[in-house]
């Protein structure tokens, strides 16, 4: 304080009402910083540019992945007391709406998979759901499926209804990038657009089993939910979108990086392809 008010006040008397001598304070200033300091200085840096390349989305849990995948051994608290004195913070979690119509005359299937989340092989079980965002044209509604081995986005779609249009282009894409064997578990809540006819129809040509949750539990669909939150707090509540193309496009940009660089807790803080090609040990090119 007293470096930086030199300017100001005389040295002798900010000396005396803060109760520094003045040669304590020139010797102050001959000190070269200790290790430990250039140590926090060089940490600023790195956690600032991290910080940068998560679009400000990380929090220190990740940052400190992010450090000692980098070879830097560095402990979580000091982490976040950097981040804290830079004021760099991730996003925090907020609540939101769900969009399930079940009150349909369509047949609903069983919840063949129970909350059993955890899956060892790619492509055999797929959950989905749909989410809406908003703009200054009108709601954009986008649908998505997670691999639950690897909580990847294998397909998704945005339209500006809800219908099965839209659940039933995100299937295709999942289904003509990852083209599972037949008894793949698809798992939804009971709207109406999964218990359609047609999208039905589509799960049955491709040898697929239907699984719903049960009436009203969203915790029957978890990791869709955990991901819509996730998707919601990291990029639709810090964005304002004037027109619907502008939203798919910054939805593409969010869904190629979620898959390619975001670092999921589930997956020992690995992006779901890092986590495919490390752990699950999946071609890519599927």
């Amino acid at each position: 304080m007293i470096a930086q008010h030199r300017a100001e006040y005389p040295l002798r008397l900010m000396c005396r009402v803060l109760e520094v001598s003045p040669a304590g304070f020139y010797a102050w200033q001959r000190r070269r910083p200790s290790p430990r300091q250039r140590q926090d200085t060089q940490l600023r840096v790195q956690i600032a540019a991290f910080h940068r390349q998560s679009r400000q989305r990380y929090g220190s849990p990740r940052i400190l992945r992010d450090l000692r995948e980098a070879g830097l051994r560095v402990s979580r608290r000091r982490v976040a007391r950097l981040m804290r004195e830079a004021g760099l913070v991730g996003v925090p979690a907020r609540r939101f709406r769900l969009t399930t119509r079940s009150d349909h005359a369509h047949p609903v299937a069983p919840n063949h998979l129970g909350r059993q989340f955890a899956v060892a092989v790619p492509n055999r079980v797929w959950a989905t759901d749909v989410t809406y965002l908003g703009t200054e044209e009108g709601w954009l509604y986008l649908a998505v499926l997670l691999d639950l081995a690897s909580r990847r986005v294998v397909g998704w779609a945005l339209a500006p209804r809800l219908d099965r249009h839209l659940v039933g282009a995100a299937l295709d894409r999942a289904l003509g990038r990852r083209a599972p064997a037949p008894g793949l578990l698809h798992h939804s809540d009971r709207g109406s657009v999964y218990a359609s006819g047609d999208y039905q129809a589509q799960l049955t040509a491709r040898g697929i089993v239907c699984s719903m949750s049960r009436r009203g539990d969203c915790w029957d669909n978890a990791v869709v939910e955990s991901f819509f939150a996730t998707l919601k707090r990291e990029l639709v509540q810090r964005e304002h979108w004037a027109s619907r193309v502008v939203a798919h496009a910054a939805v593409a940009e969010y869904l190629a990086w979620y898959n390619l660089q975001r670092r999921h807790s589930q997956l020992g803080y690995r992006s779901p392809i890092a986590y495919e090609t490390e752990v699950l040990h999946l071609d890519q090119a599927a």
